[in-house]
């Protein structure tokens, strides 16, 4: 019996990425066919199934299930106290919640850095356990050997260079990365990244010139947040561009006053109840 396979299913169909009817998962090949073709998309965080389904059927072909929920979800002040079993249930439900989107797992801190089997055992975890179709991890050539490892295992991995905030106590704050020499630094990390088999690096809070270098010197994609215009996606979270964060930081732009929009909503309900307004006959039984 022939092993063979037709071309047309061993080869998929180009598609966009940003609103595109694949009617399939969009996969780390579709990622890489946008490079080439110089296309621009979006990926934003998700981290519960109705949002997450929103997100994909807006056509977002990229849900970051991001250790930014450590803040946006648990209400802490960093992403580090997040753990990997506070990240589960969470991306298991991004993936329940969504038909086409990638779904990406933040590899929390303390979870890979000690080692590469370390690494692989957590990611494997995501992989097997939520659902998730790439990682992703922080660091240059200190996690190198963790990617490769990754990678050899067939498990996607996305990069993070420039502002990681697993580091931010070595930053001393959140503070640009990337300026002067260690930009040289930061380019040499990201060569080093694509050739390990990372399919996709995100650049947060680096020099706009310096992202544009590196985009243009990669042949995998870079994703931008607080990296200026000239990469290739660009990432935010979703509760700083629907409005919902206090203090946003300078690189987010708010498309949606959410928390006006909430608290109008909220109030409006509690003065019916209190007024004996809600609920009417429309709203009950018989």
């Amino acid at each position: 019996m022939s092993s063979s396979v037709p071309s047309s299913a061993a080869v998929p169909q180009t598609t966009a990425l940003y609103g595109g009817q694949s009617g399939r998962r969009i996969t780390v090949r579709d990622i890489a066919a946008a490079k080439e073709r110089g296309e621009k998309w979006p990926m934003v965080t998700a981290y519960d199934a109705m949002t997450a389904r929103v997100f994909d059927e807006a056509g977002i072909p990229v849900l970051l299930v991001g250790d930014s929920a450590a803040m946006v979800v648990y209400g802490h002040d960093s992403t580090l106290p997040v753990s990997v079993d506070d990240l589960m249930p969470l991306t298991a439900a991004v993936v329940r919640g969504s038909s086409r989107a990638l779904v990406v797992a933040d590899l929390p801190f303390g979870s890979y850095q000690a080692s590469t089997q370390q690494a692989l055992e957590t990611a494997v975890r995501f992989m097997k356990e939520a659902g998730a179709h790439a990682v992703k991890l922080e660091g240059g050539r200190r996690v190198l050997p963790q990617v490769e490892a990754l990678v050899a295992a067939g498990i996607p991995v996305m990069a993070h260079l420039g502002l990681t905030p697993q580091s931010v106590n070595a930053f001393g704050g959140y503070r640009v990365q990337g300026r002067g020499q260690s930009g040289d630094e930061l380019m040499a990390d990201a060569k080093d990244l694509a050739a390990a088999g990372a399919f996709s690096v995100v650049l947060e809070c680096v020099p706009a010139d310096l992202a544009e270098r590196v985009t243009a010197s990669l042949p995998i994609p870079t994703i931008g947040i607080g990296a200026g215009p000239a990469t290739d996606a660009q990432v935010l979270v979703w509760q700083d561009l629907m409005g919902l964060t206090a203090r946003p930081a300078k690189f987010v732009k708010k498309y949606f006053n959410l928390a006006e929009e909430m608290d109008h909503a909220v109030r409006a309900f509690a003065d019916e109840v209190t007024s004996g307004a809600f609920p009417t006959a429309e709203h009950s039984y018989r």
